[in-house]
């Protein structure tokens, strides 16, 4: 397929800048991929579609302070900083995104704060890519401190320029668990306490799996065909509890809800051939464009996401590129909202 198919208009005006007070009141609009019948609901309604037995799989990554601001050496010009992943514990290495990524060559310093943290540019990685090595004297655990006081929560600036002190709860599921993601696997942000106790009383199976979400998800596809698209790896880590627990459900009949693009990638990174779950901890760059055919999940629950946008991609290869962009046209006539405060869609 071809990149300007999944291109609409959407104004600002349509991306959420904060979330519903609460987190389960969002709009629900519902999708039956077979048919093309949408129903209108709220978040919290999403139960009604799933009873004893059936599992929802989760991802429980937890969202870092990730991005720091801070002045280069001699010019004082401001650069922005968004942390990757750690490379070297030992070293404080650490891949980057640097932004203005002209004014940042290799051998360059970086001060953050009142000079309390200083970087030294080691390496390119790609053309905005850098690898940083931070000059501290002092226990890792103190480094850390100090690094992640300095950050700010990473909520992607096509949201709001610069994120509010609420955001640092807001920006992170409830469920958040093993750090390492520089953006929130949004659908699971819905998810309520009393969601989750509801989920109990319905003896409906929770399975978590770990991808650390990347600044990849929010890159822009460069190329036309999307067959030569190419995914920065993200970290994943499925236990062989969780995998136990999607392959017992699929061998009782009973459904598998992926919550969430992240869960899915992650879910059809490693399958059999008899279309089960193998336990894995390593790497991903798994790409789903339409068509696809899915091993794991019976049913899909996301966000509405921006125009070409890979993750877009993914949900119209699972409930039907014309049914998805249908519904996309009926969720701009209905006031939705896009992006990771706003609201969802679930294709059963």
């Amino acid at each position: 397929m071809k990149l300007s198919q999944f291109q609409f208009p959407l104004t600002a005006e349509k991306i959420a800048k904060n979330p519903p007070r609460w987190r389960d009141e969002c709009k629900l609009m519902v999708l039956h991929k077979n048919t093309g019948e949408i129903e209108h609901k709220q978040f919290k309604d999403l139960l009604e579609y799933y009873g004893k037995g059936d599992t929802f799989v989760l991802n429980d990554t937890k969202v870092f302070p990730a991005r720091l601001y801070g002045n280069k050496e001699k010019t004082g010009a401001s650069i922005e900083v968004n942390l990757l992943r750690e490379l070297n514990r030992e070293q404080r290495l650490w891949d980057v995104i640097v932004d203005p990524a002209r004014k940042i060559r290799i051998g360059n310093k970086l001060y953050f704060g009142d000079d309390e943290l200083v970087a030294e540019v080691i390496d390119n990685t790609t053309s905005r890519g850098r690898t940083l090595r931070f000059l501290f004297d002092g226990s890792y655990e103190d480094f850390k401190k100090t690094l992640f006081t300095l950050g700010e929560t990473p909520v992607p600036s096509w949201v709001k320029e610069r994120p509010e002190p609420e955001d640092a709860e807001n920006y992170q599921t409830i469920f958040a668990k093993n750090e390492g993601a520089v953006a929130a696997p949004a659908a699971g942000l819905h998810f309520s306490r009393e969601m989750f106790n509801r989920m109990i009383l319905a003896d409906i199976n929770t399975a978590f799996l770990t991808l650390h979400m990347g600044i990849g998800n929010f890159r822009s596809v460069d190329v036309e065909d999307l067959s030569k698209h190419k995914t920065d790896s993200e970290r994943l880590i499925i236990t062989p509890e969780t995998a136990k627990i999607i392959n017992d459900t699929h061998r009782k009949g009973h459904k598998v809800l992926a919550v969430g693009v992240t869960t899915v990638k992650g879910l059809e990174t490693y399958c059999t051939t008899n279309d089960e779950v193998n336990p894995y901890d390593g790497w991903t760059n798994k790409f789903i464009f339409p068509p696809y055919r899915f091993a794991i999940p019976d049913s899909l629950v996301s966000n509405f996401q921006l125009p070409g946008s890979t993750m877009l991609m993914a949900v119209a290869a699972f409930g039907g590129y014309e049914k998805v962009m249908e519904a996309y046209k009926v969720a701009l006539e209905n006031d939705y909202q896009f992006g990771p405060y706003g609201d969802a869609l679930l294709i059963i």
